[in-house]
């Protein structure tokens, strides 16, 4: 068998082999197989495409291509999620916990953010003391014993993909759908989980921006799930603006610890009682959907999801005593306030412009390499639909910086305010069983 045969046939819409996937993604693995013929191959896969039992193969020789997680030692049916990133995207810190106060067992591998997306380890990383790094029998034990734990994702988990990403990033071949899908699905799968709920985002702010992109790229990846045996549910959320009011990473914790109290930004509300609706009913806690929505809405007005993340975080070396004062969170020198220069409604907010603007405050990465500063962030005074006058405070800037002109005229141009209020726009479009 050789590379050159499998790039040609695939470059003139042949179908793959699961032996012909394996070969490619091994040798490619090993190194035996050179980038620029992995880069041929990538692109022919880019403007062919691939059916859903090459993808379902693809995938599973890239989970195979590393360690596979055993949660053979935590009880019950473990369900996972996953996003696929967007700007103020702090829900793992609410569903989470949530899933975990309805006793569904979350064993979750997250990673950091590149970007003007946020990482959730990132987030957790502002609060002082957590380890996002834990042996394997202490990991398994936090799930048992608090039915959640969050760790940063394995070094050797699915290391095709990490290789098989690098070169799709400078080749222009990320946005392809197959590509896309086994990427995710593969860690997924390498991370063990019997059930997985994707939150799929589409909007300015998202990956994908179009609907009919995400509805193709959440079918695959249901499809993918399906053939393997694992229960996947797919939600296409929107991204079309910033999610909730806070954007950076210590007040995405206070945000999120504030809608675990019940309270907090209806629409970032209402996407965690979805997921986690989704999740815990796959993980067998409640019957049906609108069960688990009325059972979950309880456990946050009730205080035992925050309860929960209280001791989530106390397990994990974290300061719990930010749950109840959660200024103790790193904190920014300078508080900007970027004032609206016209009268009228928020039409809309662009969330990628939002999203780049914390990055250069140093809330995100441009690089792996960049270091992340925890205070500094956005808050978002006015969001879309809300009446605006002339002055009005529309966000706050939280910055180390003693010049934030630039990051101001940014967030201005982030919004667009018109003279009518416009119609509102679902927090959650679909759902793809």
């Amino acid at each position: 068998m050789r590379m050159v045969d499998l790039i040609q046939h695939k470059r003139d819409g042949g179908r793959l082999t699961r032996e012909q996937i394996y070969y490619a993604v091994q040798g490619f693995t090993r190194g035996d197989i050179p980038d620029y013929q992995m880069s041929a191959f990538a692109m022919a896969v880019f403007f062919r495409g691939m059916d859903e039992e090459e993808i379902a193969d693809l995938t599973m020789a890239m989970v195979n291509s590393g360690d596979v997680v055993s949660l053979a030692g935590i009880t019950g049916i473990k369900v996972d999620k996953h996003s696929t990133g967007g700007v103020g995207d702090k829900t793992s810190l609410i569903v989470v916990p949530l899933v975990a106060a309805a006793g569904v067992p979350v064993a979750k591998m997250s990673g950091r953010g590149l970007g003007h997306t946020g990482g959730t380890v990132d987030k957790l990383e502002s609060i002082r003391g957590f380890r996002i790094e834990l042996p394997n029998d202490r990991f398994v034990r936090n799930v048992n014993e608090n039915k959640m734990a969050l760790v940063g994702q394995s070094g050797n988990l699915a290391p095709a993909d990490k290789k098989l990403y690098a070169l799709r990033d400078v080749t222009a071949t990320v946005n392809s759908i197959p590509l896309i899908a086994s990427s995710i699905m593969s860690k997924k799968i390498a991370s063990g989980a019997d059930a997985i709920v994707l939150d799929v985002k589409v909007g300015s702010g998202a990956f994908m921006k179009s609907y009919e992109d995400a509805k193709a790229l959440a079918s695959t990846m249901v499809s993918i799930g399906k053939s393997l045996k694992r229960r996947t549910i797919a939600v296409l959320s929107d991204m079309s603006e910033p999610l909730g009011t806070e954007v950076g990473n210590a007040n995405e914790v206070a945000e999120a610890i504030e809608v675990l109290r019940g309270g907090g930004d209806t629409r970032l509300r209402e996407i965690c009682l979805t997921l986690a609706a989704y999740m815990t009913v796959a993980g067998g806690a409640y019957g049906n959907y609108d069960e688990a929505r009325r059972a979950l809405d309880e456990l946050l007005h009730s205080g035992r999801a925050v309860e929960t993340f209280r001791k989530f975080v106390e397990a994990q070396g974290g300061d719990p005593a930010i749950v109840d004062d959660p200024g103790l969170l790193p904190q920014a020198a300078v508080h900007v306030s970027v004032r609206a220069e016209r009268e009228g409604f928020v039409q809309s907010i662009d969330a990628e412009t939002v999203g780049v603007t914390a990055m250069l405050l140093g809330a995100g990465r441009a690089t792996k390499e960049d270091s992340i500063d925890y205070s500094v962030g956005i808050s978002l005074r006015k969001k879309v639909g809300d009446p605006v006058k002339f002055g009005d405070v529309i966000a706050v800037i939280h910055s180390n910086r003693e010049q934030n002109q630039d990051i101001a005229e940014r967030l201005i141009g982030a919004y667009t305010i018109v003279s009518d209020k416009p119609e509102p726009v679902p927090v959650v479009h679909s759902v793809i069983e």
